[in-house]
Parts: C-alpha cells; structure tokens; sequence
C-alpha cells in the first residue's frame, strides 16, 4: 500500500515541537506497518527533508504567528476573512490547487491519503478529495480555539479565536465524516470529533523515540525543576501562566526553576528561581538535568508529548489531570494535582523522589500504536478491494 501523508510541515529532522515528534512517531508506525509511505507538504524556510526520496516540498514557509509583522498577521486576517479559510489554513495558500494537484501527481500512483491534522487539509480540501483517505486528529481543534478566546487579552483576539472555532467544528465535522478511519491522540477526542465508535476511530499512542531509553541511567542534577516547550502556542502559554501566577508564589524562594523554549513577549517572574533560558541544544539533555518535571497543561486536547517523554525517562514528575489526557498509565513517581498549593508542596517533595524505569511504558505505547494503526490500514485496504472488484 502505498499512501501520501499530507501534512502543514514535512519532517526535517530537528523534532524541535510535540507536533512533529507525533508525526516522526505516526510515519514510522505507518512504515513498520510494511506501507510506503510519502509526505507532502511544506517546509520550514532554511531547512531540508529528512527524508528527501520520499518527501515532496510544495514550498517554504513561515507560518509562526508570534514571528509574523504586524503586516503580515494583517494580510492572513484579510485573506482568512476574504477566502472562509481558518487563519492556521490560510498561511499555507502560497501555492495554487494545481500546484498542489500537479505534485500530487508526481508522486505516482497511491491508494489514499492520511490526513494529518486540520491545517493543510483544509487548506486543499477539494484537491484531497479524489482519494479514500484517514484523518489524523491531533487535537480537537475547535475546543483549543473556544478556550483561546476565552483566556484572550483582547476583543480583537477573542473575535479571532471564536471565528476559528466556528470555521474548524465545520472543518472537522466534514473531515471525521468523510474518513474511512479517525485517529486521535487521546481518547476523550473520540467522542468530542463525532467518532467514538471502534468501527469509526481509534486512539493512537505515541513514543517520543524509536528506541525504548536504556534502564535508569545516572544523571547530574543543575536545578530543582525544569520546564520546556513551544510557549508561543495558546494552550502551552495558558498553562505556563497557570503555573506562573497561581504555583510559583507558593514555592520557597532557593527552589530554582528553568524554563526553556520559545517565549512569547511579557513573560515574567518575580520569583528568584525562576530562570527563562531561551533555546537549548539537548532537550533530552536539559530536563535530565532537573530533579523533578512539572506538567502543567491546563487548556487543549490531544496528548502531551512531554509528559510521555517524561514517563518514558522514568523522571519523577508533578502533574495536573489534564497533563494526563490520552494516558492511561501514571508511574510511581508521579504525583497529580490540579490545586496550585499542594502542587507547589509535591514539587519540592519530589525533589527527593527517585527515577523509574521508563523502557516498560515505551514498549507498551510502541505495541498499542502499531496495533491502532493496524485498524486504520484495514478500514483503507478494504476500500482498495473494494474499487479493485
């Protein structure tokens, strides 16, 4: 079988956000699976495919909100609003439905598609539609969008973010309806996208590497508590300011915390602690260097990619319920509260928890998502005999 996974932004390597660790993890099932599998859509500008002989690279593209000018974000509001395009879509129509048909076409012959996530396949929903195809649901994506207008600063943003909820639920709705098969990431989802029946989707879980992580192996510690990730994006901002406003106040003045990843402007503590250390070169590296982890999503669906990175490490971790969602194993050594006070308490009685061995839970994880994606590729290749007959 041979299928093209069509997604916002090829793989390069770098695995530098959640998005494109799950999608590292998604192509590799697909491919253990015995499926060839080739990815179009578009790149980072500077970068290049990790996998050029099976990658087709519609174009270049910057599509960070938080790095666009103010004339930029401008020109995507007006072209979101002149076209009926979700504002995430629309920064992908640098390329015209024949160009995107054309590439379509080099690729060969191919039996469907996999969908993955909203943003490009509603960007090119009519070109997507001459092939059976399964789609990929990271998140539900409308509920992100209700609950980024509802933390919004402004009216203008709260307008924004509501315009994409509506937009997205219709988006969603006609592409859960139209898949021969869903995936979700967490099993709430399920029932959230329309498609709770086995027969319809299943969840699939994720590993954030393709090798189980070698035992409990010794570590330096350089911090009491380490954070990272993309906290330009609305639901790991909302989080951060959770843990910012309503925790940290409650942690003792000498528990140091380090806060790594791309910062959106105003971000600030007064606690002396608190250290914002931008971009590191080892992120593996980097929470390895901390006593305990803190897992503060409060906003958003699908899964989190760093707490399962984290069980996967064995490292001793402070939760709140929805760091959880799509997860249904809790180590040991993971404590879970969403009250800003007994979570500020477990961390720093954490600090003397010990590691777990994490290799288990990737294994587990690796055998449940080859077996999803197992369900999915039956549903596609009964289609294909269906046509062949």
């Amino acid at each position: 079988m041979h299928l093209l996974f069509a997604t916002s932004i090829v793989p390069d390597g770098a695995l530098a956000s959640g998005y494109e660790i799950a999608n590292a993890a998604i192509i590799d099932a697909l491919r253990r699976a015995g499926v060839r599998v080739t990815v179009i859509g578009f790149i980072w500008p500077g970068k290049t495919p990790s996998d050029p002989q099976n990658t087709i690279v519609l174009d270049a593209v910057e599509v960070r909100t938080e790095s666009a000018s103010p004339l930029q974000k401008l020109a995507w509001l007006g072209k979101a609003v002149f076209s009926g395009l979700t504002f995430s879509s629309v920064k992908l129509r640098v390329v015209s439905d024949a160009q995107v048909r054309a590439a379509i076409e080099r690729a060969g012959p191919f039996d469907g598609y996999v969908l993955n996530s909203v943003q490009f396949a509603g960007a090119f929903e009519k070109v997507l539609a001459d092939r059976p195809f399964v789609f990929v649901a990271h998140n539900v994506e409308h509920r992100s969008a209700e609950e980024n207008a509802a933390a919004a600063g402004s009216a203008l943003q709260r307008w924004m973010f509501r315009r994409e909820a509506r937009l997205l639920k219709v988006v969603e709705e006609r592409l859960c309806g139209g898949a021969r098969f869903v995936f979700t990431l967490a099993e709430e989802d399920r029932a959230a996208l329309g498609v709770a029946s086995d027969r319809r989707s299943a969840v699939l879980p994720l590993v954030t590497r393709a090798q189980a992580p070698m035992g409990k192996a010794p570590r330096r510690i350089d911090c009491d508590a380490a954070l990272i990730g993309t906290w330009t994006w609305q639901p790991n901002r909302i989080g951060l300011d959770w843990f910012l406003t309503k925790v940290v106040p409650h942690l003792k003045p000498d528990f140091r915390v380090r806060i790594a990843g791309n910062m959106p402007a105003g971000i600030s503590s007064p606690h002396p602690g608190i250290s914002f250390v931008g971009r590191v070169p080892d992120a593996q590296a980097f929470v390895r260097g901390a006593a305990v982890i803190p897992l503060i999503s409060t906003a958003g669906s699908g899964v989190q990619l760093k707490t399962i990175e984290t069980f996967e490490l064995g490292l001793p971790c402070v939760a709140t319920s929805r760091s959880l969602r799509g997860i249904g194993y809790r180590p040991d050594n993971c404590v879970v509260t969403d009250d800003p006070v007994a979570f500020a308490a477990a961390l720093q009685a954490a600090a003397n928890v010990r590691d777990v061995d994490g290799s288990a839970f990737h294994r587990r994880q690796l055998k449940a998502l080859d077996a999803a994606i197992g369900l999915g590729l039956e549903k596609l290749g009964a289609v294909r005999q269906e046509v062949a007959a």
